[in-house]
């Protein structure tokens, strides 16, 4: 009868830990450098990234999401891609309307959320 509570103090964290599975590591948190490194591989995206979102998202102190860093675009992800562009095309907290990116068209916007989402490769 002791026995059943020391397996019970062992199976419950293994379960836990199984339940993350074998194909979702947790993701590392990027710095701002490593972040500032990172740009779309699409050249028009780059050059549109670069002159509106890379002025935020790779600032820790502008409390924007930065880009590349799943560990905490993860969450936001799971809103769905939809909430997502609706905050950027509205503007949100401190970002203003379209992450003040004029040229963006709302499928520019998808593929930068995408990119700072750290999915530009998944489809």
């Amino acid at each position: 009868m002791r026995l059943l509570p020391v397996l019970l103090m062992l199976a419950v964290p293994l379960l836990a830990l199984a339940a993350c599975g074998p194909g979702a590591p947790i993701p590392r948190p990027l710095t701002a450098d490593e972040s500032a490194q990172l740009a779309p591989k699409d050249p028009r995206l780059a050059l549109l990234y670069a002159g509106s979102c890379k002025a935020c998202h790779t600032v820790s102190d502008s409390l924007a999401p930065l880009t590349g860093d799943r560990s905490v675009w993860d969450a936001r992800w799971a809103l769905g891609e939809d909430a997502l562009l609706a905050a950027a095309i509205q503007g949100k907290m401190g970002m203003p309307a379209g992450g003040q990116c004029f040229e963006c068209t709302p499928a520019d916007l998808q593929a930068l959320i995408r990119f700072m989402a750290g999915r530009e490769d998944e489809q």
